[in-house]
């Protein structure tokens, strides 16, 4: 597997297994799915060494075809050496909690801990709103441009996977989902109605089938719109302690 192909399934994997959080390099997994996750880490690991091996075996070929094509500007300091150690995947599973034996040591210094981790959280969920309403928004955009638009006075082509990527979008939201937000479950709940059961060959062949999914899906678009606008009260569900 080339290194660039290892490095963007590992990052997309990551990001559609997880939620943002408002801490550099941290983001917030279900408990229920951490095996997995690591598995599958482990596994972008083992791409990642394969890749790694493929190309220490073509390097040095790789480097003498540089040397040809660049002539006397080829720097041999502008190579390293050796590939061992320049490559890497490593992950940690971090608790967020307010560490508990800072109840017994000073309650005071635990209370705030644990305000800043509530407000950690808050900021998490506007996060996660944020992020699933910004994209529904483009997926909505892209399907009734699609639908709607025309390029050289021809109907513009549409893809399957324009509902495709509708699907896999509801199927996320779904995993990852924590209820904060009713307006904006509603409003994915909306998208998933009008496109339940819809063939991608039936919106090609059906013009009014055509103009309904994209008058549908435009009334979503403008509560999305709005959303991004004003964003709602948060309501975080925490683990009583």
């Amino acid at each position: 597997m080339p290194l660039r192909n290892a490095g963007k399934g590992l990052v997309r994997y990551f990001r559609e297994v997880s939620l943002p959080y408002p801490e550099a390099g941290i983001r917030l997994i279900r408990p229920d799915r951490l095996d997995e996750v690591n598995r599958q880490m482990e596994a972008f690991r083992s791409d990642l060494g394969d890749a790694v091996y493929h190309l220490a075996r073509a390097y040095a070929h790789l480097k003498a075809l540089a040397r040809e094509r660049l002539g006397t500007l080829y720097n041999e300091g502008d190579y390293p050496p050796a590939l061992s150690g320049l490559f890497g995947i490593s992950w940690e599973f971090p608790s967020v909690e307010a560490p508990d034996y800072l109840q017994q040591l000073n309650p005071e210094v635990y209370h705030q801990e644990c305000e800043r981790v509530e407000q950690r959280f808050s900021e998490a969920v506007q996060l996660a709103e944020q992020a699933f309403t910004e994209e529904l928004a483009k997926l909505i955009s892209h399907l009734t441009e699609r639908l709607s638009g025309t390029e050289n006075g021809e109907r513009k082509v549409f893809r399957d996977g324009v509902v495709d990527n509708l699907t896999e979008f509801f199927d996320r939201f779904r995993q990852l989902n924590i209820g904060s937000n009713e307006q904006l479950d509603g409003l994915v709940s909306d998208a998933r109605r009008i496109v339940r059961g819809v063939r991608p060959q039936a919106l090609r062949d059906d013009t009014n089938l055509r103009q309904h999914v994209a008058t549908e899906m435009s009334r979503v678009q403008s509560v999305l719109d709005g959303l991004l606008i004003n964003q709602p009260r948060r309501n975080i569900l925490r683990r009583p302690r």
